[in-house]
């Protein structure tokens, strides 16, 4: 990894300002380097919407900030359920600091944070396949169907088994 330190915080509805606009140079970066398009992401991705609705009204839900030094660079959501099969809701890493060690800093995080986890889950799009290469890498496999979460148009579902 590069010479910055990361640190997490949890987060809250006073940094959905914040987190959206490095989450809108995430997305849209996506969006433009594999669709060909200006701008994309999941509904609510660039005012904050988002957050509202995956983030805060669920007990289950739980929000990390990514920091480098004093800057948010990304953010997280996971749900971490009674069951401890576990779903990583998003990360996101604003584009400025990809592919330099971060992805791979956050997901240990993620595993050393919820060391009680038996299994991790999550949809991606299918045209992301720098996602894929990326929980790939973290040790997820791509899986036809999950229980927890539902797939829809044009998303792969992948999977982590945990041995505890």
């Amino acid at each position: 990894m590069d010479d910055f330190q990361l640190s997490f915080s949890m987060m809250t509805e006073s940094d959905i300002p914040e987190v959206t606009l490095v989450m809108k140079r995430a997305f849209d970066d996506d969006a433009q380097k594999h669709l060909g398009k200006e701008s994309g992401g999941p509904l609510g991705y660039d005012n904050g919407d988002f957050f509202r609705q995956w983030l805060l009204p669920y007990d289950e839900s739980v929000g990390h900030k990514i920091i480098a030094g004093e800057e948010t660079i990304g953010g997280i959501i996971v749900w971490i359920l009674p069951e401890a099969h576990n779903i990583l809701g998003t990360v996101f890493v604003d584009p400025d600091y990809q592919d330099r060690g971060v992805g791979q800093a956050v997901w240990q995080y993620i595993e050393k944070t919820y060391p009680d986890t038996i299994s991790w889950s999550l949809g991606t799009p299918a045209w992301a396949t720098k996602n894929h290469h990326f929980y790939v890498k973290c040790g997820f496999v791509k899986v036809d169907q999950d229980p927890l979460i539902k797939p829809e148009d044009d998303s792969l579902i992948f999977r982590k088994e945990l041995l505890n």
